[in-house]
């Protein structure tokens, strides 16, 4: 019985997301939802893994992809949950993790959720100093079928620790998708950096912005400043429960 009542909540949710996705995509030019969230690896600020309150969440704000931090998968922390996986169950979306470190006997790191098909995604580790916690982006190529173009996405999570190694960290990615005129990019997630920081003030003086900005507090959507994205929306939901993040929405046009 309690299996049954899971998977109609699940295709219940599904049916939610696919509609409320569908309704977002207003006529006109073609539209990005992209969404950033450090989940805290499931744990609400209550101490309770609800993976349903985080998925009704998700499914809210209706995005097309997101990148999700702090992510745990297999550790004995969330009784071996796979939470990226978990939570594409629950949302209809696609899920694609990058494992940052080994961690609490399964794996701590980042993840995708993508309504659309990705392809060649992979993870890389980033830079780190003795004594620092290891950190990770996760990049796929994004085909949208609502007549946007391939994109590049990444997801992070940079070091809380240190200022130095933060911006050793940015200079990795910038590395990583440096010289692409292929097809556009985005980077999205939580930097531990404020607007000004030296790590956000190379990223802005190196061809990307804030997409985020003048809200911005330490999770962002980067854009590459030849990309012609006109931001239409920033949404910061007010959710002190779920997470100790609050999930950003940008919303881009093409």
């Amino acid at each position: 019985m309690k299996n049954t009542i899971f998977a109609l909540l699940v295709l219940l949710n599904t049916l939610s997301y696919v509609m409320s996705s569908a309704s977002a995509q207003e006529p006109g030019k073609p539209k990005l939802r992209v969404l950033t969230y450090n989940i805290h690896h499931g744990q609400g600020t209550d101490g309770k893994f609800d993976y349903e309150r985080l998925a009704r969440i998700i499914i809210d704000l209706k995005p097309d992809i997101v990148a999700l931090q702090e992510v745990d998968r297999g550790t004995r922390r969330a009784d071996g949950v796979d939470q990226a996986e978990k939570l594409a169950q629950l949302t209809g979306m696609k899920a694609y993790f990058g494992n940052a470190m080994h961690f609490s006997g399964g794996e701590y790191g980042e993840a995708i959720l993508s309504r659309f098909p990705v392809k060649n995604v992979k993870s890389f580790r980033l830079p780190f100093r003795f004594g620092l916690e290891s950190r990770a982006a996760i990049s796929g190529i994004i085909q949208p079928d609502n007549g946007l173009p391939e994109f590049q996405f990444l997801g992070t999570h940079l070091c809380h620790q240190s200022g130095e190694n933060r911006l050793d960290q940015v200079k990795q990615l910038h590395k990583l998708v440096g010289g692409n005129q292929r097809m556009p990019v985005i980077l999205a997630g939580d930097f531990n950096a404020r607007p000004g920081s030296e790590p956000m003030q190379y990223l802005l003086q190196n061809g990307w912005k804030d997409a985020v900005s003048p809200k911005s507090i330490i999770d962002y959507v980067l854009l590459q400043s030849d990309d012609p994205w006109k931001v239409v929306e920033v949404r910061i939901l007010d959710e002190p429960v779920a997470s100790d993040h609050d999930p950003v929405l940008v919303v881009l046009e093409w």
